[in-house]
This record gives C-alpha cells, structure tokens and sequence, in this order.
C-alpha cells in the first residue's frame, strides 16, 4: 500500500481538479520504470481508468492505482509534497529504496 501525506493530498485533488479528474471517482496512477541516475524512477500520473492487473486502494481520501509490477517496488511508500523556496514538489519516502539520487526522483534497491 501507498500512503499519502496531507501535504501532498492536498496538493494531488487541487492538481487533478485542474486538469479535469474528479477525486472521488478518478486515480492517481503511480508506477515504477527503468531510468534515472540511480536505475530506477518513479511515475505519478492522472487516470480515469484501471487495468486488470492493476492494485487499487486508498489512503487519506485518495485514490491510488499502481501496475502489479511497480506495486513490488512500492510496498510502503509514502507520497509527500514539499512546497515552498527549496521545496522538491512530490517526493516518494520508499523504505525499499537501498540508494537515491540527490534530486529524490530516482532510486534503486
């Protein structure tokens, strides 16, 4: 499972009634692929839709949709959303993470 700070939902409902999703029925799509510095990134999009292999829950009034196979990296992640001067915007605390990059968007295990 994912959790969400209350920084970052927040700030993910104000984003997604932005761009046009509706957080009571739409996702927050969050995945995993190949890349960046440290081998690994992370994904974070807007879905109104989810796939047979995909793991839905919700945390924090949020719902969540991740592939089956991102879900193996991200078992125990929290979404938190740091603003401000020297804020990074959305950062992934993943406790499986064994080294990440400076910029907090890329990791590996």
């Amino acid at each position: 499972m994912i959790q969400v700070s209350e920084e970052a939902k927040k700030r993910v409902i104000g984003l997604m009634t932005e761009g046009g999703f509706n957080a009571t029925t739409d996702y927050v799509r969050v995945g995993v692929k190949s890349g960046g510095c440290s081998g690994l990134s992370y994904e974070l999009d807007f879905d109104k839709n989810i796939g047979e292999a995909d793991k839905v829950f919700e945390d924090n009034e949020v719902r969540i949709v991740v592939d089956k196979k991102s879900f193996l990296y991200l078992v125990g992640t929290t979404l938190e959303y740091s603003g401000g001067l020297n804020g990074k915007g959305f950062v992934f605390n993943n406790p499986n993470a064994q080294r990440t990059c400076g910029c907090g968007e890329s990791f590996s295990l």
